[in-house]
């Protein structure tokens, strides 16, 4: 089905309550002193030193490394974070979510912290922290485990060990600032566990000043500039990446989500990389079929930031450009001050059953979740 098919006269009036809602991108409070428990030792008495101290959002020393070059405007908007899986869990059911999957807020700038024998400790922490403190705690909480870039072999460990856990229904790749990309070989460890494990990795990025490619944001006089290119440049290097050096190719059982990076840039990357795919496709001998065809065989877009033209029926055909309704989750991004309400996907032009694959029943079956009782 296409999400540009008749809408059945009987659905028009759907709502959130006939189905079953799944929220692919939730973000939980990940302070030093939250994870210093959780962390072995020397390490953890540096996230207590960290304990305590008031710093901006995501510009933690030493846990989330990040160049604020903006002076502070009065009036902005505040940043919030949720700290309790209650708290989550009873803010979640007031937005008519019924399943949200659980990604950090500091552990967003992981990929910049350069040493590797904290940066592994740092990632065991989160991963236990999570399971203790979050998804044991509330139903309808899931997570995706953090995978270390620094550390890939550690990092596969860490996969093999929460593989089976019917909580952890994903690998978290820290993308903002990560160097080299996804697709490098030195992360084929990595990606062979996740290709073993059945579990989907699970691409997030975030605003970052670094040094690092895809894109030098330190050029730009002001957050706007910033904004506009950092989530959406990194996915579309590291989807790049990933295509460049055959990783679906090589692991034909890995699916791939990009999260928080809207889906119009899509399409664009599709007929791009399909066009020096045939021009160049002696370079590329690993791959077996055109690269939009792995897209949109194994690979899905979480709505949020949803994009959001004059015309909705633009965003409707972008859909269908880049694969259907099938490839699409719906995201929020709760509780950051930008995040999209459910009524956002609920508002388009598009028949009930499109509306319900994004909703829902697409994140359901990927990350291997049971329906919640009522629904579906």
């Amino acid at each position: 089905m296409t999400a540009t098919e008749t809408i059945p006269t009987e659905r028009i009036a759907l709502t959130l309550a006939d189905m079953a809602v799944v929220d692919a991108d939730v973000h939980v409070n990940d302070t030093p002193g939250a994870l210093a428990p959780y962390c072995d030792l020397p390490w953890r008495l540096s996230l207590q030193a960290l304990d305590g101290a008031s710093y901006p959002y995501l510009q933690v020393p030493g846990f989330a490394p990040n160049l604020r070059l903006d002076p502070p405007i009065p009036g902005s908007h505040p940043y919030r974070s949720v700290d309790t899986a209650a708290e989550m869990r009873a803010e979640l059911s007031e937005l008519e979510i019924d399943v949200g999957i659980l990604f950090p807020d500091h552990m967003l700038t992981f990929a910049a912290l350069p040493n590797i024998d904290y940066a592994t400790a740092l990632a065991q922490a989160y991963n236990r922290w999570l399971m203790e403190e979050w998804l044991l705690k509330q139903p309808g909480l899931y997570g995706v485990m953090l995978a270390s870039p620094q550390n890939p072999e550690a990092a596969a460990r860490e996969i093999e060990r929460y593989a089976k856990v019917e909580k952890i229904v994903g690998i978290y790749l820290p993308t903002a600032g990560v160097n080299p990309l996804w697709g490098h070989r030195l992360y084929d460890p990595i990606m062979a566990a996740a290709d073993a494990s059945g579990l989907p990795v699970c691409l997030h990025s975030v605003t970052l000043v670094s040094p690092a490619f895809p894109c030098q944001l330190d050029q730009f006089e002001n957050h706007f500039g910033r904004q506009v290119l950092s989530h959406s440049f990194a996915m579309m290097a590291n989807l790049t990446s990933l295509i460049h050096s055959g990783v679906p190719a090589r692991f034909p059982n890995l699916r791939v989500v990009f999260t928080e990076a809207g889906i119009a840039w899509v399409p664009y990357m599709m007929w791009r990389m399909d066009k020096y795919f045939n021009e160049y496709r002696r370079m590329v001998p690993f791959l077996e079929k055109r690269p939009s065809e792995y897209i949109k065989e194994r690979m899905w877009f979480a709505t949020q930031p949803i994009e959001e033209p004059d015309n909705p029926k633009d965003l409707v055909a972008t859909i269908d450009l880049l694969g259907g309704p099938e490839r699409v989750l719906f995201a929020s991004d709760w509780p950051h001050h930008d995040f999209d309400h459910p009524r956002t996907i609920m508002k388009l032009p598009m028949p009930a059953a499109a509306k319900r694959q994004i909703m829902g029943e697409n994140a359901l079956a990927l990350f291997g979740i049971s329906a919640p009782v009522g629904k579906l």
